[in-house]
């Protein structure tokens, strides 16, 4: 067995309730995501609290293609969290306008 969980609609396991009791609790209700309690990741593979495995088809909403934990991306996340961890929209940043023209001249953008 691959430990892929098949199963629609999903049913969340024991570990799992616990958590979505909490976040039906105290979170805004602003949407209904799916009933699955995510632990971990590696790569494209995603494990939840009772340990069931599944394939990470969302990525992020397109903010998390890059897959769960690569070795180079983990490497470079902490030797920027060692100089500033993030910075708030409500203010500028060092990086960001260089960021910026990197990716308008990478797309060839003006």
């Amino acid at each position: 067995s691959s430990g892929i969980n098949a199963e629609w609609p999903l049913r969340p396991g024991v570990a799992q309730q616990h958590f979505l009791d909490k976040e039906d609790h105290y979170g805004a209700h602003n949407y209904t995501p799916i009933p699955v309690v995510i632990a971990r990741g590696e790569g494209c593979k995603l494990w939840d609290t009772d340990g069931k495995q599944y394939y990470d088809f969302m990525a992020g909403h397109g903010t998390l293609n890059q897959g769960h934990c690569h070795p180079k991306i983990l490497a470079a996340l902490h030797e920027q969290a060692g100089v500033l961890t993030l910075t708030s929209r409500a203010f500028h940043s060092n990086l960001l306008a260089e960021y910026q023209e990197y990716m308008t001249q990478l797309f060839g953008y003006d």
